[in-house]
């Protein structure tokens, strides 16, 4: 099989979301799949940067209107934008359109990313989505039939070896862009009612939409001594907060998915997220729902876990074997599947 992916997204360093995704996808049909031949396209800025990669069966081409990609059988848009029909054959993967649901954007973006959307529905013979809240918003608002999508859900890297437990620390962690999207005032909020000597970081850049608001928000808190900001994080500090916090908290309002919601699992962090959107999906029995718009429940949350070792200790084992339940192989799999169904 010949398969031309658009790898725009999985070039640069610390990769989250999309780009994270881009990366396990390409990597995992290579190893599963050695026989087939990808070509994996760019568009003109991130070709320059990408680096090539040593396989034998690996091509590079520039992604660039209205040429077609080689012979390739089919073409897959890894984020839901495809502006032409570059190959006979093309699937894409919608991961949110929470852009088009509420004000978490400027007007103009939304605009162009409702038309970008609309755009790559039309132009899709079939249509990933990673979860099954986001296909029913694939369906219902871009009036797309349901026999044309199919849900492949995210995966999360698996520890492999999980015998080293470092001291928990006093701490709440939320990992995600300082943005309106992610609720992080009423999680603050909700902090500021937890009392004694527990600490809140929050892990992410502060340069999406609200941005500003929010940050002022946290130099204003009476619990502003207790509130760590790190800016965005590479992998490997990452992945230390997660092994010393105590609690991850992140009852967002919005989420096609929720990556570090299983990234927090799969430490050992017993976590607090939203009832709504893709997490109860994604979360299962493992975590404990809140209403993102109740600033008493997320509290209450936070208190009955940092309150009970017993049942942060019962949350965290349900998110090990949740997280376990979501390898990158089972996407790379699930995927190749659309692919075989596609082709006949």
């Amino acid at each position: 099989m010949r398969i031309a992916l658009d790898a725009s997204y999985s070039v640069g360093q610390n990769l989250t979301g999309i780009g994270v995704y881009s990366e396990k996808l390409i990597g995992g049909l290579l190893s599963a799949h050695p026989a087939d031949r990808l070509l994996l396209c760019y568009r003109p800025k991130q070709y320059l940067r990408a680096v090539k990669r040593d396989h034998p069966h690996v091509h590079r081409r520039i992604l660039q209107r209205p040429f077609p990609i080689g012979r390739a059988n089919l073409f897959h848009a890894l984020n839901q934008r495809v502006d032409w029909r570059p190959a006979r054959k093309v699937v894409s993967t919608f991961h949110d359109l929470f852009v088009m649901t509420a004000e978490y954007s400027t007007p103009d973006f939304r605009a162009r990313f409702t038309e970008q959307a609309k755009r790559a529905a039309a132009n899709s013979d079939l249509i990933i989505t990673v979860s099954a809240f986001t296909a029913e918003q694939v369906s219902s608002l871009l009036h797309v039939e349901r026999g044309r999508i199919r849900v492949v859900p995210h995966g999360v890297e698996q520890l492999q070896d999980t015998s080293y437990q470092p001291a928990r620390e006093e701490m709440i962690l939320f990992v995600g862009a300082l943005q309106a999207r992610k609720n992080v005032i009423r999680q603050i909020e909700a902090f500021e009612r937890v009392g004694g000597s527990w600490r809140l970081v929050l892990a992410g850049a502060a340069d999406g939409y609200g941005g500003a608001g929010i940050l002022s928000r946290i130099e204003n808190s009476p619990a502003r001594d207790r509130i760590e900001l790190t800016g965005h994080l590479p992998h490997s500090a990452l992945n230390q907060l997660y092994q010393r916090a105590s609690i991850f908290a992140f009852a967002t309002l919005d989420e096609g998915f929720g990556i570090p919601v299983l990234e927090a699992m799969a430490h050992g962090l017993p976590v607090i997220t939203s009832n709504r959107s893709a997490l109860p999906e994604v979360a299962g029995d493992a975590a404990s729902l809140v209403d993102p718009f109740r600033v008493d429940e997320i509290a209450e949350s936070m208190k009955r876990l940092i309150e009970s070792p017993s049942l942060r200790a019962e949350l965290a084992e349900r998110g090990r074997a949740r997280a376990k339940l979501y390898p990158w192989t089972r996407a790379v799999d699930e995927t190749y599947r659309v692919y075989q169904e596609l082709l006949g």
